[in-house]
């Protein structure tokens, strides 16, 4: 049995054309069919020790969703995902299956792994078009209120999972919409925030409550929240604070870090001008310094913005870039440059302070460092310009520190972020949890949603049971 099943080809995600979609900010994969989820869900094993679920940071059980898609329950299979997923729709199109759960799958030892993300997409796209709207039920409720500080999926994953638990939970988020990054950060080409808003309401549904406009350690600190009558506080707010590399001319006219520009694409809709009322620089050449998946998705935006050319500036090589496979390859596909063993050492401007051009230096790499990763060595003498009237700087970011400035007793790490204990959550400050990048710096949203499922658990305890 097992034989014939690895013989079926793994599932191929139909997309947008590359040259059709570098110019629209339309989804570029367009999803299965039913009929193409059942065979490739038919690829399945159902081992007796899934691999796949050791692989995915919420534990979600696999198996029994990909098992009701091939009897073509698909209200079943979404039911099994919302037992430990609360945001399936999102995490099917931005986790990294590659290095999680279809890194671990059986099947994929001698052919293509099963392709759960693409399953798991398919089962969320599907209750949302077709389902009845229904969610999942509430436990009894137990009185207690929590307060949850930032709607990314941190936060979002600790609401459901306390809502389920019987407490009542309030949301804050800072912006005007809730998602965190799932809405400022990320495109509306790789995640459309219709589906980050479908996810939202199924949880208002359930009761949470969410303040927007609220900035937690400036409206109110986290010890009014507890003179309010919370019982316990989530700190979830992400790591926002831009990073920037200190090199001469940074503060010329044209140079974003990449938090900024694609907030004001996304989450404030620039692509929409002047539709709607926010201006966004659209460079004719533009470069990005860093090779991540937020470097990606700023150079596959400003090419939908009308750059005539993109350029990814990063100090490594190919192999050492840690955006994902699926991110490089459509960037690519796309048309976007890559410049690599180069590293950027100052920019040039006009007369009237605005970028126009850039240098840099040729790289070598050397021995492993810290990360694993080969040292990038300057090669003496190699300094060459780069010409571009916009510059986007994606080189990681850091913890803001308005929140943790108005809470002097959590303990941070000396890079400002708050130290919660890894497997808890638990801060230094009693009733405060804390997690996802705040805690860890950038990483991705299935870690902040692991995160947020153990915080949750042991939020419950507390609430329950005591500190």
């Amino acid at each position: 049995m097992a034989e014939n099943k690895e013989k079926v080809p793994r599932a191929k995600m139909p997309e947008q054309d590359p040259d059709v979609r570098r110019r629209n900010f339309e989804e570029v994969p367009l999803g299965l069919t039913p009929e193409m989820a059942m065979k490739e869900a038919s690829r399945c094993l159902q081992c007796k020790k899934p691999a796949c679920v050791e692989g995915c940071p919420v534990s979600v059980d696999i198996p029994g969703f990909i098992s009701k898609i091939v009897e073509n329950d698909f209200s079943g299979a979404i039911s099994k995902l919302w037992e430990r997923n609360a945001l399936p729709a999102v995490c099917g199109r931005v986790c990294p299956q590659e290095a999680q759960c279809e890194g671990r799958c059986i099947v994929g030892k001698k052919d293509a792994p099963v392709a759960i993300g693409y399953l798991e997409r398919f089962t969320a796209d599907y209750e949302r078009k077709n389902g009845t709207g229904e969610v999942p039920a509430v436990g009894q409720k137990t009185g207690k209120k929590v307060a949850v500080i930032g709607s990314g999926p941190s936060g979002l994953t600790v609401a459901g999972d306390l809502l389920l638990k019987g407490h009542d939970v309030t949301i804050f988020e800072a912006f005007h919409k809730a998602g965190g990054v799932l809405v400022y950060g990320i495109p509306e080409f790789r995640l459309p925030k219709e589906i980050v808003a479908s996810e939202v309401s199924a949880l208002v549904k359930m009761g949470a409550k969410i303040e927007t406009n609220f900035v937690v350690g400036a409206s109110v600190t986290i010890d009014e929240l507890f003179a309010e009558g919370y019982d316990a506080v989530y700190v979830g707010v992400g790591a926002g604070l831009p990073k920037f590399m200190s090199l001469p001319g940074e503060n010329l006219i044209g140079i974003y870090s990449a938090n900024e520009y694609l907030t004001r694409t996304n989450l404030m809709k620039g692509y929409l001008f002047p539709e709607y009322d926010t201006p966004i620089a659209r460079g004719k050449n533009v470069v990005v310094l860093g090779a991540g998946n937020v470097a990606m998705d700023s150079a596959r935006t400003a090419m939908r913005l009308g750059a005539e050319s993109v350029k990814i500036v990063y100090r490594r090589s190919r192999e050492e870039m840690p955006a994902r496979a699926e991110e490089l390859h459509h960037a690519e596909q796309e048309k976007i440059e890559f410049v690599l063993l180069t590293n950027p050492t100052q920019f040039f401007g006009d007369a009237n302070g605005r970028l126009i051009g850039m240098e840099c230096l040729k790289m070598e790499l050397g021995e492993p460092d810290a990360s694993g990763r080969r040292r990038p060595v300057p090669v003496n003498g190699s300094e060459y310009r780069i010409d571009c009237d916009l510059v986007v700087v994606s080189v990681g970011s850091n913890a803001n520190p308005l929140l943790t400035n108005s809470t002097p007793d959590i303990a941070l790490t000396k890079w400002g972020n708050i130290i919660g204990d890894p497997v808890t959550g638990k801060t230094s400050k009693k009733g405060v949890w804390a997690g996802g990048d705040i805690v860890t710096g950038a990483a991705t949203v299935i870690l902040a949603m692991g995160a947020g499922r153990a915080a949750a658990n042991s939020m419950h305890d507390y609430l329950t049971l005591g500190w």
